[in-house]
């Protein structure tokens, strides 16, 4: 049995974007949509068994009808192949009210063939090619049932408590599921959730302690083959008996995944003289790069703006076709000797730049007490560069310019 494991797609990110002038769509939801289509015709390909998607296909909890549009055809392209797919809700899959549908419980409404939504917390048995295979799914919690059912008892929760109400409802039904799991049948937990010591990309703005989790060793029960887990965008193995694994996104968000490598899992469950042999692979994806590049500009430096193209030309191959963040640190005596038009166009083969500079401001110098109008200015000048601190070589440099342009003045 082969098992592709994903998600975090969050389509609707569009940050670095623009309209793309063939369709009219953002250009990054083209990439987000091109890393969905190579793991469609992966599936279809390799022939797997059952697509497992661990929530948050899209970035807002209100996705656009053409958001909704796409990833609804490639659902249906991996059903057409009569590939199982099985969708769990995440926290970006949620309404903002209670009540309300979310982004993917159309296709429970409608009853496609062969899709699966998992709205609530309960052991699914999906039929396969290759038999059957149970999944204990854990969605995200829902805090507006726990709230309501604790106001109907008389209780008000604060945010700690309700918090410790919700991680201890989750580790309760995982033992739940994972007590009704045939042994004998392949079985996976899938969850969105937050295991406690997971690490995240350097940009997710979460706070661990407004967000419940749960402990590693509450999810990673022997009666699991695998535990398929979504909401981190950073791919990791928690554990390997059974094996514990975010598949982090599909695409890189920002600059805080720069580093990262995006793609999904493929599972392979093998039933033997009644045991079980379980393998998992990372398949990566060549998704659009983002890419740093810092430059700090010394005082001493007689051109700064050729320093800066020198590097971008050292690394023209990278910038092609990636994000591009430039930072240049410099003193603020630097900053008009830069030419903005000059490197914009040393960067014009970028899909998105942007060029940032962090000015060091220095507080001026007085000359002191002893300066009087008996300096002539040369001395000026060079008891000015002293106090600065200015290398021998560079103030050699600068009083000789200097001389000849009061030469020039004076002829």
């Amino acid at each position: 049995m082969k098992i592709i494991h994903f998600a975090d797609l969050h389509l609707g990110v569009e940050v670095y974007g623009r309209p793309d002038p063939t369709t009219g769509l953002d250009t990054r939801l083209l990439d987000f949509l091109a890393a969905f289509d190579k793991l469609v015709d992966y599936a279809i390909c390799q022939k797997v068994d059952l697509v497992l998607f661990c929530g948050d296909a899209f970035k807002s909890r209100d996705p656009s009808q053409t958001q909704q549009r796409e990833f609804a055809r490639r659902i249906r392209k991996l059903a057409d192949a009569g590939i199982p797919v099985f969708l769990l809700i995440g926290n970006h899959d949620l309404p903002a009210a209670s009540g309300r549908a979310t982004s993917t419980e159309i296709y429970e409404t409608l009853r496609i063939d062969k899709v699966t939504v998992a709205a609530q917390p309960k052991v699914y048995n999906i039929e396969t090619d290759s038999g059957p295979v149970q999944i204990a799914a854990l969605p995200w919690p829902r805090k507006s049932t726990l709230e309501g059912k604790a106001q109907s008892e008389g209780q008000s929760l604060s945010s700690d408590e309700l918090k410790a109400k919700i991680e201890g409802a989750m580790s309760s039904k995982i033992q739940q599921m994972a007590d009704a799991i045939d042994p004998m049948q392949p079985s996976i937990l899938a969850a969105h959730i937050w295991v406690d010591g997971a690490a995240t990309a350097s940009e997710r703005k979460f706070i661990l302690g407004a967000e419940p989790t749960v402990m590693l060793s509450n999810i990673a029960l022997p009666v699991f083959d695998y535990v398929a887990l979504g909401h981190l965008h950073k791919r990791q193995e928690l554990s390997g008996t059974p094996p514990v694994v975010y598949s982090g996104s599909l695409e890189r968000l920002d600059f805080g995944e720069e580093n990262d490598d995006k793609g999904f899992y493929v599972i392979e469950i093998t039933v033997r003289d009644g045991r079980k042999i379980v393998g998992h692979r990372f398949q990566k994806l060549d998704g659009r790069r983002f890419l740093t590049l810092e430059k700090t500009l010394d005082e001493e430096d007689l051109n700064p703006n050729a320093s800066v193209l020198k590097l971008l030309a050292d690394r023209r191959e990278d910038i092609k076709d990636a994000i591009v963040q430039l930072k240049i640190k410099m003193p603020e005596s630097l900053a008009p000797l830069l030419r903005n038009a000059e490197i914009k166009s040393a960067l014009k083969d970028a899909y998105y730049f942007a060029v940032s500079r962090e000015i060091e401001r220095q507080a001026r110098n007085r000359l002191g007490a002893e300066h009087d109008e008996s300096l002539t200015p040369m001395q000026a000048l060079e008891k000015y560069l002293s106090m600065k601190g200015v290398s021998e070589s560079r103030k050699k440099e600068l009083m000789e310019k200097a001389e000849d342009l009061i030469a020039s003045l004076g002829s």
